[in-house]
């Protein structure tokens, strides 16, 4: 008897998150604040264009200002952190988001730690980075908050289960790993972080009940490493040209109880969150007035 895993896909968790910053919007307004997120673009990379179009569309549909500075690709660092610094001192402007990757001259790093932590949407600032070790309030890195929120949309139970994350990268597997422990009825489990490094790392995938797939190495989960009726979210993608490469092979859905869809999977709640951080940091600086 063949049996399929149940299907997980992102959009359904990305529309009620989003139905919730909308109300959260209005609110706002009511009060005479417009929230806004502001984007910054660097050069004339086609897919990170992209990007930021779905983020303005998507800002417009909430009723956000999405103030845009598109900078030259041969700018220096340093007019960069003028633009930065120029942001943070903008009262009207609640978030910021600087579209990743740069022009191969820049630094990102110095970009990102110039921004002011309560406006860095992407939760990707070192002391936001802190305030999730020592579980303060701040923006949450979206994708892992992603993940986070599919799973409770669909009421897969994550207290107290056996995670297992395969991926360690600072953007994904490590703030992923901190989320899920945290005590939370969405979250509070036992979390283990494996890797390439650990050369017998489907000893560890095997017993997991929720396994989460971080490395951004292509088709590295196949069936044979995933429990049966285990809970499957593919987070890690490589991109081949347009292809997008997924790290769990498709032939897992025959082993796992539910799985996410190789398209639509993460993806669409990695926005959302965006949006949720964005309005969190315009109530936060509402509140601070």
């Amino acid at each position: 008897m063949s049996h399929e895993a149940r299907s997980l896909p992102g959009k359904p968790v990305a529309e009620a998150v989003l139905a919730d910053v909308s109300e959260r919007v209005a609110k706002l307004k009511a009060q005479g604040v417009t929230p806004s997120l502001a984007t910054v673009l660097v050069g004339d990379d086609d897919a990170s264009a992209g990007y930021i179009r779905i983020k303005q569309r998507q800002a417009a549909e909430l009723g956000f200002d999405s103030p845009h500075r598109h900078l030259s690709g041969d700018i220096t660092q340093e007019q960069l952190l003028d633009v930065v610094a120029e942001l943070n001192a903008d009262t009207s402007v609640h978030g910021v988001l600087i579209q990743y990757p740069i022009p191969a001259h820049l630094d990102y790093d110095a970009a990102l730690m110039t921004l002011d932590p309560d406006k860095d949407v992407d939760g990707m600032h070192p002391l936001n980075m802190g305030r999730l070790a020592v579980g303060l309030p701040g923006p949450l890195p979206c994708t892992p908050a992603g993940i986070e929120a599919l799973l409770a949309h669909y009421e897969i139970p994550v207290a107290g289960r056996e995670v297992v994350i395969l991926g360690r990268g600072a953007t994904l597997g490590r703030p992923l790993a901190m989320l899920l422990a945290q005590k939370r009825p969405t979250a509070n489990a036992a979390v283990t972080v494996v890797h390439t490094g650990v050369p017998d790392w489907e000893r560890y995938t095997k017993r997991a009940e929720i396994l989460i797939a971080a490395a951004g190495v292509p088709g590295i989960i196949q069936p044979e490493h995933v429990r049966p009726g285990a809970t499957v979210v593919g987070a890690g993608v490589r991109y081949e040209g347009k292809r997008l490469l997924p790290d769990v092979a498709e032939e897992c859905a025959a082993v796992a109880g539910a799985i996410t869809p190789r398209v639509g999977g993460v993806g669409p709640t990695t926005v959302a969150m965006l949006f949720r951080n964005a309005i969190s940091a315009a109530e936060r600086a509402v509140a601070a007035r």
